[in-house]
């Protein structure tokens, strides 16, 4: 049952967080500008993005017929072939649309009745290039030959598609889901880079290709991309979900990640894959904390300003948020994290750079480079870090009294520029602690999309998307 407390939005499932949700394609009030633009005058994305209903809507609909699974595809190949060849979210595929009418053919004749059709039946989803999938290759935007990163198929994406889902295709990523950024453009405005490593998942979303897609985050790839692009990111508690069939970067920091229009959208999602109910809402307002100190202090000022007008929104609508100083070592938590991911990527390279080094490029020969370096000794204490940093900021939670962590998804909007993904310093010790976050668009600045990040409890993943999805509705477009 819902449940309302005062101004508190009346949710409890995933239909019910999806009910009053923001359109994933109006962009909503310049939050942090001193006046809000009138709607015709907001900033309209350089690639048209259609407008689309929720992910759970559109499952209902496909499901029981009401929007028939050969038209709604067709429209989706309409959209593709008008939008793909300037966004370059997927890796190229011959015959894609050939092999996707052959699959909603054998899907149909597998579920011919609507009333017992599986919860995602039909859905077109995408998954980034470091996630196998059976019968594509996987190069995991690397140049090196396909038959080299070969695995079983990922279990995430075997239990999307027997929940009926239909992968669209693979998705374009930084090289290894590093920093060496692929060809993705950001549906916004292409000039600007659409984030990374997952790229081409948060661009595919945002530009409406798919209403759902799978990344990965090792530090930020999942979050920063979907801000820079105007969407929902999502990345579980480290080891919510299998990485098994994913190409590894730093398996002491890898998580996958889930991209969708809105968090409504990723908690439907989460909850096909986990089995239950995806998210959590609370029957109060929360309490948030903000982390002050040296890690807000990586902010352009810009974002400072849109963040800080976030918060008094919030509060505005009668929500806690408390500040309290954080994070006084974070050039420690930087400095350990990179040294992680360098040594264990090193070794996760070791055979393949051993045999096709002259094929990588440089930022991940570099990183490679560095972490043959890295001294075992430093690896374990990096390793160990991850405990107490959680440890820390969850006594932090306790002694301070909130929910969710609030931040800014992003250090400002999506940077000029293809040759660099942007900064992850955001994510950095939440990844590194493997606390779940979420993140959803929270305004523009300068035209371009920006969001602000929730962090949960250990391993309370739906709590924190319950809450998000209901906070999402407050700075939507009215």
């Amino acid at each position: 049952m819902a449940v309302s407390v005062g101004f508190w939005p009346a949710v409890s499932t995933a239909d019910d967080l999806s009910a009053s949700r923001p359109s994933p394609r109006r962009p909503a009030a310049m939050v942090g500008e001193p006046t809000v633009p009138h709607p015709a005058e907001r900033p309209t994305p350089m690639i048209p993005l259609p407008e689309v209903c929720d992910l759970s809507q559109l499952a209902a609909s496909l499901r029981s017929g009401l929007f028939p699974l050969r038209d709604y595809l067709a429209r989706i190949e309409a959209l593709f072939e008008a939008s793909e060849g300037e966004l370059r979210a997927f890796t190229p595929e011959d015959r894609r649309f050939v092999r996707l009418q052959a699959e909603t053919e054998q899907l149909l004749v597998r579920h011919p009745d609507p009333a017992a059709r599986p919860p995602l039946f039909g859905i077109p989803i995408a998954v980034k290039d470091i996630v196998h999938v059976a019968g594509m290759p996987t190069r995991a935007g690397s140049a090196l030959p396909a038959d080299v990163l070969v695995g079983p198929e990922s279990p995430c994406v075997a239990a999307l598609k027997r929940a009926g889902a239909l992968v669209l295709g693979k998705t374009e990523t930084a090289e290894f889901a590093f920093r060496a950024p692929a060809a993705t453009r950001n549906p916004y405005h292409p000039e600007h880079t659409p984030g990374g490593s997952s790229s081409g998942s948060a661009a595919a979303v945002s530009a409406g290709l798919v209403p759902f897609a799978i990344g990965s985050q090792t530090i930020g790839s999942t979050n920063r991309p979907a801000a820079y692009c105007g969407i929902a990111g999502f990345k579980p508690s480290y080891g919510r979900l299998p990485l098994s069939g994913v190409v590894p970067l730093a398996p002491s920091l890898d998580h996958l990640g889930l991209l969708a229009p809105t968090v409504a959208d990723v908690a439907f999602a989460f909850g096909v894959l986990t089995g239950k109910p995806g998210a959590v809402p609370m029957n109060r307002p929360p309490v948030l904390g903000i982390p002050d100190g040296p890690y807000l202090a990586r902010m352009e000022p810009r974002m400072a300003a849109h963040f800080e007008a976030v918060a008094a929104r919030f509060r505005a609508s009668g929500i806690t948020v408390i500040a309290y100083p954080a994070f006084g070592d974070m050039e420690q938590i930087i400095s350990a994290t990179r040294e992680l991911l360098a040594g264990e990527a090193a070794a996760i390279h070791q055979r393949w750079y051993a045999q096709f080094g002259e094929l990588y490029r440089q930022q991940t020969a570099d990183l490679i480079t560095a972490g043959r370096a890295v001294a075992p000794a430093h690896l374990q204490s990096g390793r160990a870090l991850r405990l107490s940093l959680r440890t820390q900021c969850l006594a932090a939670r306790e002694r301070h009294g909130f929910d969710c962590w609030l931040t800014p998804a992003a250090t400002g909007p999506a940077p000029l520029g293809l040759g660099d993904t942007g900064d992850g310093v955001m994510q950095l010790p939440w990844s590194l602690s493997g606390l779940p976050t979420v993140n959803f668009r929270s305004g523009f600045i300068d035209g371009l999309p920006v969001g602000v990040q929730l962090v949960g409890g250990w391993y309370g993943d739906e709590e924190v998307l319950g809450t998000a999805a209901a906070l999402e509705q407050i700075v939507a477009d009215d």
